[in-house]
This record gives structure tokens, C-alpha cells and sequence, in this order.
């Protein structure tokens, strides 16, 4: 097991050797035989808040952490559109678990979208040995996500780092803590840093009510000695078009699509077994209420149509990037995915909200841990408001602007 002292402090574990996946095909039967295995203790992390130590080995054994590293560099390259697949196949069956390699499948496309040749060498090298990407992006108490004030400094000709990161889901459990730093020249980098450099401390200290298990909590860095080819040019995303938004939200909206779609078939199952029938309904079981049948109907509905507008979102990802990527193209693709990325979030909510309603009052039973959905949904859709995704595709279809470039479009 990790080592955890009692300040929360996590001390890493050299990673375990992967199995190297090498088809879409294979990459979705390894996905749902984890998930089967993820399933069965997902209500008691969540309800004890014990972290996915050994479920995380288990993830980087199967080889899913490798599945997009570049076919050129030994990797299955999978489409999007099975990436996608694979989130939310994970997240149907434990959210927490599913959210923690987001930011490694991030980095990875940032890697390689800006990685020069050896730096694709080396991390994808790493990453289908079993090594883990995780990240210390965002800061507490700054202006909004994207501001960043952690400096990359050189020091009597080092480059160091000392600041404090947040939300930095996936830092507890990597190998490599990629970390969004401003350069000396004011520029957006990303220094991928060695999880067990000196003066590096990640903290466990997430106590958020839902995702409760994603250890999303604090990277300290105390004069941290940075690699000078470990360094990205993270701020060329703002001024080449590129996939590094789409894809970074494509996986959001397919976490909130496994999210739906446990509270879609936990609905269903509550519906079947323990719940009881209105009165004025005048039938014996909860499943012959035809309010019941009709709001069952819609949820699957409403999950199907998410499902499918994410796929196409993916579809459209997956021809992009065999092109030359343009700012209309770039635009193309942030549009299509913040459909998907709509539609998800509104299934995801919805569904857990009805999961109660249609379920009854011993639905809400502390034995049963049933809140867990909707608290997943509601903690993980606050990732990137929603209602910005509708403000985007609006003024993208009515007045031809295109959307912002940067992680959250």
C-alpha cells in the first residue's frame, strides 16, 4: 500500500510494469472488464472516502493508460471516439476512480501536439511502461482558472519552482506531476516534474461532497529543481490551433456520460426492486405507475441522446486530427464537443435528480449511499459551466465567432 502520514502527505510508489494494449477493440474489453472490478467497491470508497491505491495499479497494469500514445512510438493510438468509450465505461462504474486519468490523457495530447522528439520519446516510453501523468494546474485563490501566477524561475542558472497548485486531480497517485507555470518571460509553460523531486509535496486535502475519491488536492512546490527539457510551450496553444481544448472536454463529457448512465440503471434497478407505487395509481408494483414508465422512458431517452451526440462529437475529432488543424477547424471542434459536453451534463443531473423521484423516500437511506450520483454529478459538472457551453455555440451560429482556445472550450 502507498504510505500516507497523518499530514495527508502521500509518498509515491514506483510504478508496476503495463501490459502494452495495442486495438480499440482490445483497449474496450479491457475497459469493461476493470469496470466490473471497479463496480463492486465504488459505494464504500465513496462512502468511507478511501482512495483507489490499489485499483489505480490496476488501471496502469491493463495498459489503458497507454492507449493513446502514438502508433510511431509503440502505442495503440486509439480513435476518440474509443477513448471516449472507455471514460465513460469506467465512470458508469465508479466516477472517482474514472476522473483520476483525465489530466494524464491531457498531458499525453499536450505532449504531443508541443512535445519536440525526445520528449515523446521519453514520456510515451514511460507511460506504456506504467508510469502515470497527473497535473498541478490550477491555483486556489487566483482571479479565475486560467490565471496563473506560479513562476518557472532561473535561479543562479537553475530552473526553479515555488508556489502552491489545487484541483490537481490525478497528482496523488502519478509518477509525473505536470505543472502550469509562467516562464521569465511571461509565458505559459508546462514543466513536467518528477513526482519524487525534492521540495515537491502533494497533499491530500480535496474534501469535496462529491468525486470524494479523486484526491483532488494540493501540489506544494519548495524550490523545486525543474528539468530545462522537461518544458513545454503551453502558451503556442493560444496562438496555433489546435485539438488541445476539444480533447481536454471530450473526456469531461464522457465522465458525466458514465455518470448518467449509473444513475440511469440504478434508477431502474431501485424502481424494480424496492420501490413502491403511488397510491392513486391503483397498481401493485412501482414499474405499472405510468408516471413511472413514462420518466423511466425519457431518462433513456435523454442518456441515448447524450450518448450519441458524444460519439459524433468524437467522430468529428477523429477526422480533424488526420488534417491539418485550422481555427475553423479548431472551432469545429470545440463546438461539437460543448454539445456533447451540454447534453452529458443535463443527463448526468437530470438522471440522479429523477433517481430519488421515481425511487421514493427509501431511496434516500444512508445503506443505500444512492446520493453519491447525483453528488458525483453535481461536483463534476462544475468543471466548466455548462452555460457557457450554450453561450458559445449560440454566438458561434449566430454571429460566426469562434470560441475561445483554451481548456475549458
Amino acid at each position: 500500500m502507498n504510505d500516507i502520514s497523518n499530514t495527508g502527505v502521500l509518498q509515491a510508489r514506483p510504478p508496476r510494469r503495463a501490459h502494452v494494449i495495442e486495438s480499440d477493440a482490445e483497449a474496450l474489453a479491457v475497459a469493461e472488464k476493470l469496470a466490473l472490478e471497479f463496480a463492486v467497491g465504488a459505494s464504500e470508497r465513496d462512502r468511507l472516502r478511501r482512495l483507489p491505491h490499489d485499483e489505480i495499479e490496476r488501471f496502469s497494469e491493463s495498459g489503458l493508460g497507454g492507449i493513446t500514445v502514438p502508433r510511431e512510438y509503440g502505442g495503440a493510438d486509439v480513435s476518440f471516439v474509443t477513448l471516449a468509450r472507455v471514460f465513460a465505461i469506467l465512470c458508469e462504474a465508479d466516477p472517482s476512480l474514472g476522473q483520476i486519468p483525465q489530466n494524464h490523457f491531457g498531458f499525453l495530447n499536450v505532449i504531443r501536439t508541443f512535445g519536440s522528439p525526445s520528449q515523446k520519446e521519453r514520456y510515451f516510453a514511460g507511460v506504456l511502461a506504467g508510469k502515470r501523468l497527473g497535473n498541478a494546474g490550477p491555483e486556489r485563490n487566483s482571479r479565475n482558472t486560467t490565471d496563473v501566477q506560479t513562476r518557472l524561475a532561473t535561479i543562479n542558472g537553475e530552473l526553479r519552482v515555488n508556489g502552491r497548485k489545487y484541483y490537481s486531480t490525478g497528482a496523488l497517485f502519478a509518477h509525473w506531476v505536470p505543472a502550469k507555470l509562467l516562464d521569465d518571460e511571461g509565458r505559459l509553460v508546462t514543466a513536467i516534474i518528477e513526482r519524487d523531486s525534492a521540495g515537491l509535496t502533494v497533499i491530500d486535502d480535496w474534501s469535496g461532497f462529491g468525486q470524494r475519491t479523486t484526491a483532488s488536492g494540493s501540489v506544494v512546490f519548495n524550490n523545486v529543481l525543474v528539468d530545462p527539457d522537461a518544458v513545454l510551450p503551453l502558451w503556442q496553444n493560444a496562438d496555433e490551433p489546435s485539438l488541445i481544448g476539444p480533447v481536454s472536454q471530450i473526456i469531461q463529457a464522457a465522465i458525466d456520460a458514465g455518470i448518467a448512465r449509473a444513475a440511469v440503471k440504478e434508477t431502474v434497478r431501485f424502481v424494480q426492486t424496492q420501490a413502491r407505487p403511488w397510491l392513486d395509481a391503483g397498481v401493485e408494483r412501482a414499474t405499472d405507475d405510468p408516471y413511472v414508465i413514462r420518466d423511466a422512458g425519457l431518462l433513456h431517452v435523454e442518456l441515448h441522446a447524450a450518448e450519441a451526440v458524444l460519439e459524433r462529437a468524437a467522430r468529428a475529432l477523429d477526422r480533424i486530427r488526420t488534417q491539418r488543424v485550422t481555427a475553423q477547424t479548431q472551432a469545429e471542434a470545440s463546438i461539437v464537443v460543448a454539445k456533447a459536453k451540454a447534453l452529458t451534463t443535463e443527463a448526468a443531473l437530470n438522471s440522479a435528480e429523477k433517481l430519488f423521484e421515481l425511487s421514493g423516500s427509501r431511496a434516500v437511506l444512508a445503506e443505500h449511499n444512492l446520493d453519491r450520483h447525483w453528488r458525483n454529478a453535481r461536483v463534476h459538472t462544475l468543471h466548466d459551466p455548462v452555460r457557457w457551453k450554450y453561450f458559445a455555440i449560440g454566438n458561434y451560429v449566430l454571429n460566426g465567432v469562434l470560441p475561445q482556445r483554451h481548456a475549458w472550450i
